[in-house]
Parts: structure tokens; C-alpha cells; sequence
């Protein structure tokens, strides 16, 4: 699972597109119980969701020709130039050049080379998030692609990221994490995306960690939410279900078994 441990590679923001930034802060504050923390307007739209005053993603305001709404999830890298530059060496494509975000740090927007959009986020004064891996929280990532062997390569060129069989008894899962820091500190998976009409598209699907999967479904739904796939036991691993907010973006949720 996730931490605010950030290393080289590991996820370390997150945040959402969307065609109406207040209606999503009062479906996720709902969902969650964050708060939406609108920043300067020299931001252009953007702000912060807020858990107990502490930051776990981001929201923009999204128009037209801006794509569709969804999460992004951002990686950490120490040289947010060279992630873009090594991206498209491995075939992939720079969709947002790498820019100074006044002293933050610096952000990029990239596409592997199946097309799944991802961040690239270089620290500066901000570190990452702060807090994740609990309730209400970023909790895991997955990639949804047609090329399991082609999206590890990509990944651990641009990243540095290494795979793992892990065994589980539900099956066999590829993990994903930092290179040279075993399994624990895995923080998400690659998963094939062939043959499944809902994700026809390469994409990362962000987890987010609940206490109850049930409750949070039955309440994404009254607040117009819809459930892509209902509450499901995974053997070994938790009670998840897959869900898409009001206005397009899609996201998971999780109660794992190691949670208390």
C-alpha cells in the first residue's frame, strides 16, 4: 500500500479533471469527508481536497479539448526533464511539458507507449501529498493495459519501477514498486486490460482506501455516482469495487484486509 514514505518512482500525487470542480468537492466530501481548498486563482482553477486539514489530492477545473475527466496519477523522479525525454525514447509521448510550479516543484503530464495518461511530479517545497494509505486516502494504483511485458519495460526506463509475480490465493498478481525495495513497498499493479470492454483504453485506476466498500458504493450512488463493478471479495486482499464520480472520472475503492 501506499505511504507518505515517498521514493524515486512511487506515487506521490493525485488529482482530478473535471467540468465542475464544486459539484465533484461536494461528492468526494460525502464520499471521503474531504474538504476542497480552492488555491489563488494564478493557479488557473486548480485547488486541494483535504482530510483533517491535511492534503490527500488535487481538483482543476477542466473545458473543452481538455480531455475527458479523470484521475491522474503523478509519480515522483528527481529530474522531471529527463522522465519526459525517456518517455519518448521508450515510445511514449509527452502530453504536458515539464513546468516550475513557482518553487513547488515541477510537473509533467506523459502517456506510456499504449496511450495511459500519467504524471511525472519533481518535489520542490512540496513534497507529495500528506497523507496517504488510510481511510479516505490514496491506498494503491493499477495499470490497465494490453501489454503487461511492454508496460514494465516503459515503466522501469522511465521510472526505474520493477514487477513481481505475487502469489496470492486468488491467483498470481504482477506487483509493481520502486526498484531495490522489495515487495512491501509495492504500491500498485499491472493488470491486462484485453478483452475487457470497460477498460478498452490503457489507464491507471486509482484505490482509495474505505472502511466500509458497501456503504461507500450505496452512497456514490445517491450522489449520482456510478458502480462499474459492485462490491467484490478478493481472497487474500480486501473487498473492493470499482466506481465512476458524476461526471466521468473513474476511480476505485478498497477495504483491505490488513485494515483496521
Amino acid at each position: 500500500m501506499l505511504t507518505t514514505r515517498f521514493v524515486d518512482g512511487s506515487p506521490d500525487w493525485i488529482d482530478v479533471g473535471t467540468p465542475d470542480v464544486q459539484g465533484a468537492s461536494v461528492f468526494y466530501r460525502a464520499l471521503f469527508g474531504w474538504r476542497y481548498v480552492p488555491a489563488p486563482a494564478s493557479t488557473g482553477g486548480y485547488g486541494f481536497f483535504q482530510l483533517d486539514g491535511r492534503t490527500v489530492a488535487g481538483g482543476m477545473q477542466t473545458g473543452p479539448g481538455q480531455g475527458p475527466p479523470s484521475w491522474t496519477v503523478y509519480f515522483r523522479s528527481p529530474d522531471a526533464q529527463a522522465a519526459a525525454r525517456a518517455a519518448e525514447q521508450a515510445h511514449g509521448r509527452v502530453l504536458e511539458a515539464p513546468q516550475e510550479m513557482r518553487g513547488e516543484g515541477c510537473r509533467a503530464v506523459l502517456a506510456d507507449r499504449a496511450g495511459a495518461p500519467f504524471g511525472i511530479w519533481q518535489p520542490g517545497r512540496t513534497a507529495g501529498l500528506e497523507l496517504a494509505g488510510t481511510p479516505g486516502t490514496l491506498f494503491w494504483v493499477e495499470l490497465h493495459t494490453p501489454d503487461i511485458a511492454a508496460a514494465a519495460a516503459f515503466y522501469h526506463a522511465v521510472l526505474g519501477l520493477e514487477t513481481a509475480a505475487v502469489q496470492f490465493p486468488g491467483g498470481v498478481y504482477t506487483g509493481v514498486g520502486p526498484a531495490g525495495y522489495g515487495e512491501a513497498a509495492m504500491f500498485g499493479g499491472l493488470v491486462p486490460s484485453a478483452g475487457d470492454p470497460e477498460e478498452a483504453e490503457a489507464s491507471w485506476l486509482p484505490y482509495f482506501a474505505v472502511t466500509d466498500t458497501d456503504a461507500v458504493v450505496a452512497r456514490a450512488e445517491e450522489l449520482g455516482g456510478t458502480v462499474r463493478i459492485p462490491p467484490t471479495d478478493v481472497e487474500g486482499v480486501g473487498r473492493a469495487a470499482w466506481l465512476t464520480d458524476p461526471y466521468g472520472a473513474r476511480f476505485a475503492v478498497i477495504r483491505s484486509m490488513g485494515q483496521r
